[in-house]
């Protein structure tokens, strides 16, 4: 009787179980899609200093970066237009991400570029470690306001913090450190 009943049991789990499915197949809640892109960091001298990681989600893009070896103080970082980082000078990452045509700046009356971030905070030591949300960035392909464009896009930190006014980069200096963004 004890073995009939097992038997029953383990028979009636099998058909419970596969009328559920594949239990890993996952359904998205949302039309959002979480996407994440890590991207070393590197300075002027062509040398890995970090890494930074974006991602996605309702709220918009999530930057979070990591570095060291940075002077300490207020340091401006923007969203360049090309995913390219050739050292020295990283010019090669051309102006500002600006698909909607602003000028530059969170103080500017006339708007600011979508690849304008706030100044980052490099302690003491030379580290760096910020958390950055921003909403108006994408990293959904084919939206005007997507980082991820045919070519890519860079994230760029500038010697000096960003007066958040000036056209156009806000009088942030010399291009200290750029991570390609694809």
């Amino acid at each position: 009787m004890v073995t009939k009943i097992g038997l029953f049991l383990v028979m009636l789990m099998m058909l419970f179980l596969s009328a559920c499915g594949d239990i890993s197949t996952q359904l998205p809640v949302s039309d959002v899609q979480d996407k994440m892109i890590n991207s070393i960091l590197i300075n002027s001298e062509d040398q890995v200093i970090g890494e930074v990681n974006l991602s996605e989600g309702t709220k918009g893009v999530t930057i979070e970066i990591k570095a060291e070896g940075l002077s300490p103080g207020q340091h401006g970082i923007h969203i360049h237009e090309k995913g390219e980082c050739t050292a020295p000078s990283f010019e090669s990452a051309g102006g500002h991400f600006n698909p909607t045509n602003k000028a530059h700046g969170f103080n500017n009356l006339q708007g600011f570029h979508a690849g304008d971030l706030p100044n980052v905070d490099v302690g003491k030591d030379g580290k760096l470690y910020v958390v950055i949300k921003t909403e108006e960035l994408t990293l959904a392909p084919g939206k005007e306001n997507s980082i991820l464009d045919e070519d890519g896009s860079a994230l760029v930190i500038h010697e000096k913090e960003d007066d958040y006014k000036t056209d156009p980069s806000g009088n942030s200096g010399s291009r200290i450190a750029c991570a390609i963004i694809k």
